[in-house]
């Protein structure tokens, strides 16, 4: 077998781990949560939870306004300041943590679930940051 051969198939394995996981991502989004445009997502959060799920230097730097901060890391460990009564509206950078968090949400039998499509990063509405003084 050449070299060429080699890493022409370590390359095919590499492009179809990444493939599978985007699936993967995108079926488990599907299964935990409603995805939000932006327009529904501003439309209604305010009757919602908006939890940012990104760590705290990246709240701190910027977040949506209104958006309590619930780094996926503690997650776990925050339920119980999370109401299952109420929608759960979450997002982070992009969206493929707040899928994830979105999935463990679910299993703890919070059922109005919702993620802003395109994250943090597609955000065009009021923002706040935290000034360092």
């Amino acid at each position: 077998m050449s070299v060429w051969l080699k890493i022409d198939i370590v390359l095919i394995a590499i492009v179809l781990v990444i493939v599978g996981y985007e699936l993967y991502i995108r079926m488990m989004g599907k299964r935990s949560a409603t995805m939000l445009t932006e327009e529904e997502f501003r439309e209604g959060m305010r009757k919602a939870q908006i939890i940012d799920v990104r760590e705290k230097d990246m709240f701190d730097a910027g977040h949506i306004l209104g958006a309590r901060n619930i780094p996926y890391s503690v997650l776990k460990q925050s339920y119980g300041s999370i109401r299952k009564d109420q929608p759960v509206y979450v997002y982070d950078q992009k969206k493929s943590l707040s899928i994830r968090a979105a999935s463990k949400l679910r299993k703890e039998g919070y059922k109005e679930i919702y993620l802003l499509k395109g994250g943090y990063d597609s955000w065009t509405g009021k923002i706040k940051k935290k000034t360092s003084y």
